[in-house]
């Protein structure tokens, strides 16, 4: 088993990492009758996204000796109606560090082989740049 998650009552969950106890807790958006106090279960899909793409970078970057501490990245999500969904993830890389071309080509690439990505239905609309110092 990889999470649970537990319904607290009005529109929010509360999802338990079973090896690690880490929690977070989701809300629904305010468009979609919540309160807005915390991610949406959409914002954790476009944020996973992210977060996938960094982690395997990251993965990358240590074999090829490049720092990518400090790298972030800005998420924007839209959603779609009839039916209610993610239509577009845009993902704005920035890195701190100075890279050969070389670096940057092969961490883009890597970026975009991720298994997030691989795994979203193919009618969302996926952006991402990269930001190179």
């Amino acid at each position: 088993m990889t999470a649970t998650v537990m319904y607290l009552g009005e529109l929010r969950t509360e999802n338990t990492h079973v090896k690690s106890g880490n929690t977070f807790v989701t809300d629904a958006p305010v468009d979609n009758n919540g309160k807005g106090e915390a991610f949406s279960p959409t914002d954790t899909v476009a944020t996973g996204l992210a977060n996938c793409m960094m982690t395997v970078m990251g993965i990358k970057a240590r074999d090829m000796n490049y720092e990518m501490a400090g790298t972030q990245a800005e998420v924007t999500k839209t959603m779609a109606s009839n039916p209610r969904r993610i239509s577009k993830i845009e993902i704005v890389f920035s890195f701190p560090e100075l890279a050969s071309i070389k670096t940057r080509k092969t961490l883009e690439h890597t970026a975009n082989t991720c298994p997030v990505l691989y795994s979203l239905h193919p009618d969302i609309e996926k952006v991402v740049s990269f930001n190179w110092k």
